[in-house]
This record gives structure tokens, sequence and C-alpha cells, in this order.
């Protein structure tokens, strides 16, 4: 038999901790949420140490993300999959920016390279970002995979705005702790 289905979930505690009505003004807000997120998935226990939030035009959560991909078996569960899949639910489209403009996306690390085609193709109009795949690799036991050598470029050149570095230290920490804890590998 074949399974025709796909049921892809957020752990419990993300809807009793993040308010969907406040507002994230400022990019050091939208990521310190993405980061906030990585870490408290990390003390639950309920996946890898990333997180993810897309914002609307008003500076309010569309949907978050965390990393799910160990309790659910499967690569694609990153956490900006997650938000992506999630915010596209809810608008009804595959591109965010048909409906919403624009639309950020805060990520507590630097997407790998399944996450960097998944937020070319989401409707990301700025992407921000905590840790770099460097802190990712050396801080941890993930291989974040090829990116362009030029990739931010890339980005620009598909209109979406990139900001690095937002926070580093803290989502740094979130990374090391998991390293150091031994934690899985997704």
């Amino acid at each position: 038999m074949l399974y025709a289905q796909v049921h892809l979930t957020l752990p419990a505690w993300v809807h009793e901790h993040v308010d969907t009505s406040a507002s994230y003004a400022g990019d050091e807000a939208k990521v310190a949420l993405a980061i906030d997120l990585s870490r408290r998935n990390v003390l639950a226990r309920s996946g890898g140490p990333f997180g993810a939030a897309v914002f609307g035009p008003d500076d309010r959560i569309v949907a978050v993300g965390v990393n799910r991909v160990v309790p659910h078996a499967t690569s694609l569960a990153h956490a900006e999959n997650m938000a992506y899949m999630l915010a596209q639910q809810r608008l009804q489209t595959p591109r965010l920016n048909d409906v919403l403009k624009p639309v950020t996306l805060a990520t507590s690390s630097q997407p790998c390279c399944q996450c960097y085609g998944a937020t070319i193709w989401a409707g990301i109009d700025r992407l921000l970002i905590g840790a770099r795949a460097e802190d990712v690799m050396e801080l941890t036991e993930f291989d974040e995979g090829p990116l362009p050598a030029d990739w931010i470029g890339e980005l620009v050149r598909r209109g979406i705005q990139v900001q690095r570095d937002i926070l580093r230290d803290a989502a740094r920490s979130v990374l090391r702790e998991y390293g150091e804890s031994g934690g899985d590998r997704y």
C-alpha cells in the first residue's frame, strides 16, 4: 500500500507560546522570535535547533515553523519549509507575495540548500537571517549543502532583500547548546 497523504504538525507548545496578534516591528524583533522558537524546539525535544516565521506587511505573524525532521521522519520538515507551507495554506496560495506585500521570512539560521530553493519559489520579499551556514556546520553536525557562490546576489536578482547576522550571537548560542548536547542530525 502507498501512503496517500502527508500530515505535518507543529508541536503543541507553539500554539501556547506564539501570540499571532502581536506586532513584531523591526528586523531584530522578527529574528528574535525565530531564535526563541529554535531554542524552545530544542528544550522541548520536539525537533532540531531551527525556527522561522513569516510576517506580512503589518509586522504580524502569518505563520511560524520549527524543525520537525526527526519527529515526522521527513527531510523536508525544515523550519523555513514548515513556515512556508503553513503560510501558503493560510493564505491559500503557493506564492505568498501574490496575496501580501511585502512578505518577510525571519529565520534563526541561514537557509540550507533545500530552504534556499523554497525561499525563491515561496514568494518572499525579505529574508532576515540570524546565524550563518558556517556557524551551523561549525557548531552542529549538520551539512547545509551547496549554494551558488553568490547566493545572496541570486536572491537579490529575484527581488528578495537579504539581511544577515541579525542577533547572530544569540542564534549561535542555540546551535552551540544543541551541538554540545549531542543532538540529532536533523
